[in-house]
């Protein structure tokens, strides 16, 4: 029975992606992006056949264990570019220090704004990370990582959801610094997203969420001290 349910859950979430990617492709929108409509039919799935998350995780852990062989994959095509990224290495990293930079003032600004309480605060300084390292440095400061999590989860889907059409509208068009905003806004559902577009544009967030998530760790409790 539990092998039934596992291969269950694998084919939902195959499907609720494969179809995704379908309908954006004829009627691309931010609520047909593939992140986004997949996660939305994979819930309401669960919802009305009454399969409870836990068995569903059975699948789902599956699938998460060939994420870290995919990610060392995408160090391919960032070799085989490697000119490109030693070219625009600079503008790359002070984009994306920026980009931090600015989401931790806009979370901090905002928080304080509501007097939002302290574990709120923590989340929302970590949401453009990785759930995992953001999970992690909440724990280790006394924060609360299901807070952390839903924050993390949150910003990743509505980074898929606006940032390929902003991107578009202000004609940014370059892999590379797609790849860059992807990675620094979105984490792993923005690297998603940006496989999509091509290889290249892929590898560039996968190593932009990697570093992303180191910066936050190093400077991390010196921004806790601000909270």
């Amino acid at each position: 029975m539990t092998t039934l349910i596992t291969i269950y859950s694998i084919l939902i979430t195959i499907l609720a992606y494969f179809i995704g990617r379908k309908i954006y492709a004829k009627h691309p929108s931010p609520f047909t992006t593939p992140v986004f409509f997949s996660t939305v039919t994979i819930i309401l799935v669960l919802l009305f056949s009454g399969l409870d998350f836990n068995d569903y995780s059975t699948g789902k852990d599956i699938i998460t264990y060939f994420l870290g062989p995919a990610t060392v994959a995408l160090a391919v095509p960032l070799y085989k570019n490697r000119t490109i990224i030693v070219k625009y290495g600079i503008p790359a990293i002070s984009g994306m220090l920026l980009g931090l930079t600015v989401t931790l003032i806009l979370a901090f600004v905002i928080a304080n704004a509501f007097s939002l309480p302290q574990f709120i605060l923590q989340g929302l300084a970590v949401k453009s990370i990785t759930v995992p390292i953001a999970v992690e440095i909440t724990e280790l400061y006394g924060g609360n990582p299901n807070v952390s999590a839903a924050f993390v989860i949150l910003t990743g889907v509505l980074g898929t959801m606006i940032a390929p059409r902003m991107m578009d509208k202000l004609n940014i068009t370059m892999p590379f610094a797609r790849g860059i905003a992807y990675g620094t806004i979105a984490h792993g559902l923005g690297t998603a997203q940006a496989t999509q577009e091509s290889e290249f544009t892929g590898a560039v967030a996968g190593a932009t969420m990697a570093i992303a998530g180191i910066l936050i760790s190093c400077f991390f409790p010196l921004i806790d001290n601000f909270l």
